[in-house]
């Protein structure tokens, strides 16, 4: 738990939203402008890891500075979502961050297809 608090809130930006959470707790509230998620140790032998999608409007920005804080990009490296952002054919630009359970969040804005 201590090590997802850390990359959450030192790299990621995310804040303990629960005043009597605390690193030892076995269930943590987390916020990120308006994105809420929960982590757990509660279940963890037998949940398969979950995507979380966040929308912002500076993918570019967060992904540079979130580099900068220690995003380890090689954690994934056959993922070009992983090594920055991409222009999907869907219509988004998007980048992945992997947690280290496991946990995918892919940060993401519109942007216009032609």
């Amino acid at each position: 738990m201590r090590a997802a608090i850390r990359h959450y809130t030192e790299v990621l930006d995310f804040v303990m939203t629960w005043p009597e959470d605390t690193p030892d707790s076995p269930v943590v509230d987390l916020g990120h402008e308006h994105v809420e998620l929960q982590i757990t140790t509660h279940e963890s032998e037998r949940l398969f890891g979950s995507v979380v999608n966040i929308w912002t409007t500076e993918v570019d920005a967060l992904f540079a500075k979130y580099k900068s804080r220690g995003l380890d990009t090689l954690a994934k490296p056959n993922s070009p979502v992983h090594q920055g952002p991409v222009d999907q054919t869907w219509g988004r630009r998007e980048f992945y961050v992997t947690d280290s359970d496991g946990n995918t969040l892919r940060f993401w804005r519109i942007y216009q297809v032609t």
